[in-house]
């Protein structure tokens, strides 16, 4: 891990003001547990005891436990798995085919439905979720990814960096969360205030409120600022509240470690992915498990100032109420006062809807919210609100509600069933035209995308994806009209208009870029110093030089933060590379390969390098390693025969 050294040397710096950051929290508000805010708080307590919330994460008892541990037998990559009980812990044993065998105590049980993960120890410290789930509806134990067969030492085996907890899950599992990872030893010492999402999970920490609380049994107080929580949910207003969800409702990357403070802005605790492929289908629907918050940005709901807990009872975390009861009250004839633009009208009735009510056909969501199940058993609802658009078919090959529910119909005949009954329904555009366009062909697609990007009245996270499709492409015109949307009012749109201007001269990169090193959003102050990496500080103004190396500081926090992610030592590789450390890209790379084995590129890295400053011969060597690892690569291989012709 020497190269995350070289190439961070603040990181003594950062660790020392960690750890005076953890002393002053001392003084600060802290953590005091959900257990006391039921005696004056009863009501939301007793809501929020059993939510999917509370029971987020758990300790293993038969209280939490609802899987088949009584010496059940199945198969998992083709190793025989026996789950018992010894000595009242719960116990996972796994013989591998080779007969070599493991046994594990479940640590601590995530979830409760529609499924439920065990949690196994593999090394002090280190959790990681086990691939064989619990289906607690069809009462059976299953294989999460039944299409692999994963060996130990493959980085998507369940042992491997992406099923890790302590990095990829307990943030959003767990109350005042810190991963506490030691890039040097490569352990974890994670820490949270508690288990599950408890009170202060979303209010902040409690002393100074429950201190207030106990002064005025007595002798009247004046409550602190927020009566003592960082998060006031009376006063912050929908956007703040719908940020605080989005936390880990959202794909997203975050910019510290484990929980950011309760109240804190999104764009100052995460980068949101935007809406790429993989993840989501070219017109925005979900596709990959996306989670909420950047569909939900899409929405006219959420453009209306529409909020979570306008649908959602956050102590219960269920819905308000059932069925098309929730949609109907705004979407009605009596309307919805808080909300004075939506049109009062009868959606509820067939003369909308057009099937018979009380079908399933008849549900709001079922046209509107498209569902598609994750984890093998989980259905979850695309929160974009959209109308459906089989006529875009052939332009963007997304689905439409029509044809999920009509499968042995085609999209054509979908959008001819609308067109009879909303005859300009196709006359409407749509946005996923011109991003599908641009993701076939970025360049063709140029001025339409930053046309897109350019239009105020589009959701932000469609213009960011606008102009992240650019930056595919990008020259100095697009990277000249790009430059408008650096003062952007949305951080997404910001952050991805400084994306473009790699295509700018440099004097006008530097230009352009600089003042979003103060940009108020962490998120976009991070991106200007990646954009400026490489430009000589002593250059510049003491003023721009200190606010470079404010923004650095940040960004290489958020690396420090994610050192647990072979991703991240991609990112730590080339940057290396352009600053021109060697050393430091070797080191990178050869961690990322060493977390995640089958991660090609990083091999492809390490081998061009090694070319570069060794010979042939320590590049077969190299290509040798890599090929063990990934015998099918046809990149691999032909890097490996090209060598000595």
């Amino acid at each position: 891990m020497t190269h995350l050294f070289i190439m961070l040397p603040v990181v003594a710096a950062m660790l020392a003001t960690t750890a005076s950051a953890q002393q002053k929290s001392t003084e600060a508000p802290h953590y005091v547990g959900s257990a006391s805010c039921a005696a004056c708080h009863a009501t939301e307590s007793a809501a929020w005891e059993g939510s999917d919330h509370a029971l987020a994460w758990t300790e293993p008892s038969p209280d939490t436990v609802l899987g088949d541990f009584d010496d059940a037998e199945t198969t998992l990559d083709g190793a025989r798995v026996r789950l018992s009980t010894e000595g009242g812990a719960y116990m996972v044993s796994i013989t591998r085919p080779d007969g070599t065998e493991a046994r594990y105590p479940v640590h601590s049980v995530a979830g409760v439905r529609p499924l439920q993960q065990y949690l196994l120890e593999t090394e002090p410290g280190r959790l990681q979720s086990f691939d064989l789930a619990w289906d607690t509806r069809g009462q059976r134990w299953y294989d999460l990814y039944p299409d692999q067969d994963l060996n130990p030492g493959d980085g998507l085996h369940w042992t491997g960096p992406y099923k890790n907890w302590n990095g990829r899950c307990a943030e959003c599992h767990a109350t005042g969360f810190r991963k506490n990872y030691d890039p040097r030893t490569r352990r974890y010492a994670s820490s949270q205030a508690e288990m599950g999402v408890g009170c202060e999970a979303c209010h902040g920490p409690g002393s100074r409120h429950v201190d207030w609380a106990e002064r005025n049994r007595e002798t009247p107080v004046a409550p602190p600022e927020h009566y003592g929580f960082t998060m006031d949910f009376a006063t912050a207003g929908t956007e703040a509240l719908i940020q605080q969800c989005a936390g880990c409702h959202s794909r997203r990357e975050p910019l510290g470690d484990g929980n950011p403070l309760p109240g804190t802005a999104f764009s100052d605790a995460y980068r949101l992915v935007l809406l790429r492929p993989g993840l989501y289908h070219a017109d925005g629907q979900i596709l990959d498990e996306v989670y909420v918050y950047g569909s939900f940005l899409q929405s006219k709901m959420y453009a209306r100032g529409v909020g979570c807990m306008n649908c959602h009872e956050p102590h219960s975390a269920t819905l308000r109420a059932p069925d098309n009861t929730l949609c109907t009250q705004c979407h009605s004839p009596a309307g919805n006062p808080d909300f004075p633009t939506l049109p009062k009208r009868l959606y509820d009735d067939p003369a909308h809807h057009f099937h018979e009510t009380g079908s399933p056909g008849a549900q709001c969501k079922s046209c509107h919210m498209i569902e598609r199940t994750y984890m093998g058993v989980d259905g979850r609802r695309d929160h974009s609100f959209r109308i459906p658009r089989p006529d875009l078919d052939r332009v963007t090959g997304a689905p439409d509600a029509c044809t999920d529910c009509h499968a042995d119909r085609s999209p054509d005949w979908a959008a001819a069933e609308i067109a009879k009954r909303h005859p300009r329904s196709a006359a409407r555009p749509h946005y996923g035209v011109t991003l599908a366009r641009g993701r076939a062909d970025p360049q063709a697609a140029r001025t339409a995308l930053l046309d897109l990007a350019g239009d105020t009245g589009q959701p932000g996270v469609v213009r960011a994806t606008a102009l992240w499709l650019v930056e595919q492409r990008a020259d100095r015109p697009a990277a000249d009209r790009a430059a408008t949307m650096l003062d952007d009012p949305d951080p997404l749109v910001r952050a991805a208009a400084i994306g473009v201007q790699k295509a700018a001269g440099q004097q006008d990169r530097v230009q352009r870029v600089l003042p979003r090193l103060n940009d108020p959003a962490k998120m976009v102050r991070i991106q200007a110093a990646k954009a400026l990496l490489g430009v000589p500080i002593a250059h510049m103004p003491e003023r721009m030089a200190a606010s470079m190396r404010r923004a650095m500081s940040e960004w290489q926090r958020s690396l420090v933060a994610r050192a647990d992610f072979p991703e991240t030592h991609m990112v730590i590789g080339g940057t290396a590379l352009t600053m021109r450390n060697t050393p430091a890209a070797l080191g990178a790379f050869r961690e990322a390969v060493r977390m995640d084995p089958q991660r090609e590129e990083a091999w492809v890295m390490l081998a061009r390098i090694t070319a570069a400053t060794k010979g042939g011969e320590a590049t077969r060597a190299v290509l040798d390693q890599a090929l063990a690892a990934n015998p099918g690569s046809d990149v691999l291989t032909r890097m490996r025969d090209s060598i000595g012709r």
